[in-house]
């Protein structure tokens, strides 16, 4: 890894920051494609990201911004460019500043967690799901399921209101294949959690591994632990699962692509 002048800045902007695996394993990307670019971690609190995003955007080697919890909602309104998939999940995961200084987004968390999950040999297309969260990676993933053939989606998210723009928005184009969940997995093949739940100890379950069986995948968000007390449960059971590793590894090289001005929306 080159560190010097001409280094070109990408950072990571979230909150936490100490679980995430962005820096170390994007930075190697760059380093293997032979790009003078690291990816350095910086933890916003929540009431700052608005400034913090004016400040990077002035910052003249910094080329874009990696976006994570809590701030892929907040962070689309500081754009100028977004994409239509980003404007559909109503938040962003990654930012490329072109030369004029504008903030161009997308939300590539939706391909990156279902890519992971086909890389282990799921496929969604007319299987029944249950997605937990629809928050700023959540409605991402809700719209990939169903883009990807999904017979059926349920939503279980704690902010009803949420929960139900976004089953609103996806019933415009997925007619019939939309409802309302919980932690509940009765009759359903694939578990997908994309909530912080199983971050911290005591942590909830997302859904109930005692109503599970043998036959579902179950997938997660969380990359630290690398394990969730959910995905050890369901591995007990004989499920299948993906970890939030599969999905940042799915991601990663997509990310790069981007920050790098690749797959840009059109403007």
């Amino acid at each position: 890894m080159q560190l010097s002048g001409e280094t070109k800045l990408y950072p990571i902007i979230g909150h936490p920051i100490a679980q995430v695996r962005s820096p170390r394993f994007l930075t190697q990307i760059f380093e293997r494609r032979g790009i003078n670019a690291i990816v350095p971690p910086l933890n916003v609190l929540p009431e700052n990201i608005r400034p913090v995003l004016d400040t990077l955007r002035k910052i003249e080697n910094v080329g874009g911004i990696v976006v994570t919890l809590p701030h892929k909602i907040d962070a689309l309104a500081a754009c100028d460019v977004v994409s239509e998939r980003a404007k559909f999940a109503g938040s962003i995961n990654v930012i490329h500043k072109d030369a004029q200084g504008r903030y161009i987004a997308d939300n590539v968390d939706g391909i990156g967690y279902m890519d992971g999950v086909r890389a282990l040999g799921f496929d969604i297309a007319g299987k029944r799901a249950l997605l937990i969260g629809v928050g700023g990676a959540g409605s991402a993933v809700a719209y990939e399921i169903l883009a990807r053939g999904a017979a059926h989606l349920k939503i279980a998210e704690l902010n009803t209101t949420r929960r139900d723009t976004t089953i609103a928005a996806l019933e415009t184009q997925f007619p019939g294949r939309v409802g309302v969940g919980s932690d509940d997995p009765t009759g359903v093949d694939f578990v997908a959690n994309v909530t912080p739940c199983g971050m911290r100890e005591n942590d909830p379950f997302p859904a109930d591994p005692a109503k599970m069986n043998a036959n579902q995948f179950v997938a997660d968000s969380i990359t630290k632990p690398a394990v969730t007390p959910m995905l050890r449960a369901a591995r007990n059971l004989g499920c299948d699962t993906m970890t939030g590793a599969g999905m940042f590894d799915a991601e990663a090289e997509r990310l790069v692509d981007f920050l790098l001005g690749e797959g840009l929306p059109a403007q």
